[in-house]
């Protein structure tokens, strides 16, 4: 079994910049799609970006523009750069990571944009 374990949340001002990264415990193989999700207080959980193996990119309305998605290696798999952050910004975000045998997620960390 994978574990997921995100970093790089924390407590910015709005018009700030963060950058989230996600460890996976061992290299992953066989890796489909990659991605964050954020979910926030009183919200359904939601898409904030995917990456393919294949470098294909696919944005939530809301950041394009301000976010960018990127792969990284076998055992740190994505990264995400956040720009000119906004209050509504804030919420846990979530790395995901599916595979042809699995679907894995880390446990989430805080992101709050201060207005």
């Amino acid at each position: 079994q994978v574990q997921l374990v995100e970093s790089g949340g924390g407590l910015v001002q709005a018009g700030g910049s963060l950058r989230l990264s996600c460890a996976a415990s061992r290299s992953i193989f066989g890796i489909n799609v990659m991605g964050w999700y954020r979910q926030a207080p009183g919200k359904q959980r939601e898409l904030v970006a995917t990456i393919t193996t294949g470098g294909s990119t696919n944005y939530a309305d809301s950041v394009k523009g301000r976010f960018t998605i990127s792969r990284d290696n076998a055992k740190n798999p994505v990264n995400l750069q956040m720009n000119s952050l906004k209050f509504e910004d804030t919420a846990v975000y979530y790395c995901n990571v599916r595979t042809y045998g699995g679907n894995y997620w880390g446990q989430g960390t805080q992101v709050t944009v201060s207005s």
